[in-house]
């Protein structure tokens, strides 16, 4: 609970939070949810055994914060419910796809009143997750406590301290206090550290923390404390006028301690949660290293039923980049909704951007000055070169250092042995780098390197790269399929009207010269080609097949510039499909389409022939590219 708190008491907003006349659809205006979007929580609950999976890329860390409102026994006042709700629900989401609860943090005053027929409560109250061997943490508040952590035994000490967590798998152990615990969990296949810290925490408490993190180099640390961060805005109207939800709490002077003596100079602190304050806000903010520590708010008390025994979940995505939040309360949800007051309608999930948001975070950026980052080594050519391979092209060979172009001496050998190596072309007026070299490459490409094309239409400019006039390549029919592989990038200065259906890998001839016509036929387009379109960039594969005299498109979703993608064209003999990332795209069409139509006439990287002319010319990054003439599977794909 804050002090010298401004605007409304609990009472106040209790009060002014009931609304008499409010309504279903009245509530949907307020930002929550109305009863009939819930349903009883009880599908998605588990086997009732706390077993998280430690190895999924997306786990959730379950936080509650303030639940002292439960807790007043000098009162004659214990209301467990709430929480034993909440408890239930982090052991029966432990190991379910959509939360994987792997952990479940307290963030302090537990009891308003530290009395000891409070903490007789809270004990009973533990028990649940004791008895679950949950991996949790808990820490004191001002009302638990008062003074510092060398303020000696206390009734929170005597029920919630170290002694409580010695049968934890996950605990690592405590300061001479005993005030200031530390915790370990393993989730998406690593271990994290977490640090529970006092409400004040003494200087050798804050010395125990620093070395707690250098014994632990090698893990990334969320620290809870109860006080850090406060909101820089009141709770005078519901839903919260919360200002800028991304930057609308700021750091207290207790949180300015705590800043300067363990946060700032231990890069592996990524992640701060206190309670204390309401309403929840949240800022980011620079460590020494440079890198961004994220503070957060959140607490309830001042809400229904001190909150509800509300929990926020922080769903981490490692697949995603992301952590997803939001907040809820498994005691509300439990319920009926049809049976649920007006009140529990309101607050059974937060719906305001301070409660329910996502944060993009790239872990492994974020965490390489202490997590080096595991790239994936090269492969030889012959780790690569699969039954059936016609051709296979990368730029980590006998070549110039990155940066520099590439030149008309300087041939891309076919590493296939089938001599379909490749010579530089450009178009008239093209300068000098218009076609480097670079180590940029795809994280699961075989070869560490790419070429750098800097093309386009409008002026035409450019160069790319062709295979000789008499190469095996050209004559090729694909009668029994094909596997066409390379990995692209788009950079951000790509523009829709200079690079738009830009290509990627091009087999020349008119389409109209191989005797083409029928719907969708263009007499002047090349018969095969591999590319990006103008409109948001998406794949497009449009081939002219033996079988028919129209062509057969794929066509994908866009793709996002300065991210690598790997993109792949299968044919089975009979029909084409296209994937990125592995992924098969949306429009694969189900027309029989048998090889692919030539005119003997060369393939061209980068480059894009129409009516017999180069019209335009890739930009942006190519790395290996490989021709198979049959049907790939996906585990023989070159990211594999």
């Amino acid at each position: 609970m804050r002090e010298n708190q401004v605007g409304p008491n609990r009472r106040s907003f209790l009060r002014n939070a009931g609304l008499a006349g409010v309504g279903a659809t009245a509530l949907g205006a307020l930002g929550v949810a109305p009863a009939e979007a819930d349903t009883a929580n009880t599908a998605s609950r588990g086997s009732g055994r706390w077993k998280p999976d430690g190895e999924s890329l997306q786990f959730t860390v379950a936080v509650m914060p303030d639940t002292q409102y439960l807790y007043w026994g000098s009162q004659n006042s214990l209301n467990p419910e709430p929480q034993e709700a909440s408890f239930r629900y982090v052991i029966e989401n432990s190991g379910t796809p959509n939360n994987n609860i792997v952990f479940m943090a307290h963030l302090g005053d537990v009891t308003q009143d530290a009395d000891v027929t409070s903490f007789q409560a809270v004990d009973k109250t533990f028990k649940i997750l004791d008895k679950g061997n949950v991996a949790y943490s808990v820490l004191a508040g001002n009302h638990d406590v008062s003074g510092d952590d060398t303020r000696g035994t206390t009734p929170y000490l005597q029920t919630m301290g170290p002694q409580r967590f010695k049968g934890q798998k996950s605990f690592v152990g405590s300061d001479a206090s005993g005030y200031n615990t530390a915790h370990t969990f393993h989730a998406a296949g690593r271990d994290w550290l977490l640090l529970a810290m006092d409400w004040r925490t003494s200087a050798a408490g804050f010395a125990w923390a620093n070395q707690v993190i250098k014994a632990h180099p090698k893990m990334a640390v969320i620290l809870t404390c109860h006080e850090i961060v406060a909101p820089t805005y009141g709770d005078e109207v519901y839903p919260y006028e919360s200002g800028d939800p991304e930057n609308n709490a700021e750091i207290t002077d207790y949180g300015q301690t705590v800043w300067d003596s363990l946060i700032k100079d231990n890069d592996q602190i990524f992640l701060t949660l206190n309670g204390h304050y309401w309403p929840s806000g949240r800022l980011t903010k620079k460590n020494t290293a440079g890198n961004d520590v994220h503070l957060h708010i959140t607490n309830y008390q001042n809400r229904y039923m001190s909150g509800g025994g509300m929990l926020r979940l922080y769903h981490f995505d490692l697949e995603r980049n992301t952590i997803d939040v939001e907040t809820i309360s498994p005691w509300i949800l439990e319920k009926d909704p049809a049976k649920r007051n007006r009140l529990e309608v309101m607050e059974s999930r937060l719906t305001t951007a301070v409660d329910r948001f996502s944060m993009p975070f790239d872990f492994e950026q974020r965490f390489s000055g202490f997590i080096p980052v595991k790239t994936r080594p090269a492969r030889a050519a012959n780790k690569v070169l699969l039954p059936g391979t016609l051709a296979y092209w990368r730029f980590d060979g006998n070549r110039a250092a990155a940066g520099s172009p590439v030149t008309t001496t300087q041939k891309v050998k076919d590493l296939s042995g089938n001599g379909n190596d490749l010579t530089l072309a450009s178009t008239p007026g093209t300068v000098p780098g218009a076609l480097t070299w670079s180590d940029d490459h795809h994280p699961d490409q075989p070869g560490h390197a790419s070429l750098r094309f800097v093309g386009g239409k409008n002026p035409l400019h450019g160069a790319y790269l062709t295979t000789a006039a008499k190469a095996a390549l050209n004559a090729e029919t694909f009668k029994h399929g094909y596997t066409i592989e390379t990995f692209v990038k788009i950079p951000r200065d790509w523009d829709g009207g200079n690079n738009g259906n830009m290509p990627v890998l091009v087999r020349r001839g008119a389409a109209g010269d191989a005797g083409k016509h029928g719907k969708n036929t263009d007499p002047k387009e090349p018969v095969a080609q591999l590319m990006t379109t103008n409109n948001g960039r998406e794949l497009q594969f449009n081939c002219y097949p033996l079988s028919q005299t129209y062509p057969t498109t794929n066509w994908s979703h866009g793709m996002p510039e300065e991210q690598w993608w790997h993109l792949a064209v299968v044919n089975d003999g009979h029909h084409t499909k296209a994937y990125i990332e592995s992924s098969p795209v949306a429009d694969n069409p189900s027309t029989d389409s048998v090889g692919i139509a030539s005119l003997g006439l060369t393939w061209l990287l980068g480059g894009h022939e129409y009516g017999g002319a180069i019209d335009n010319v890739f930009h942006g990054w190519i790395g290996d590219v490989r021709i198979v003439n049959r049907a790939l599977r996906l585990d023989e794909f070159m990211t594999k």
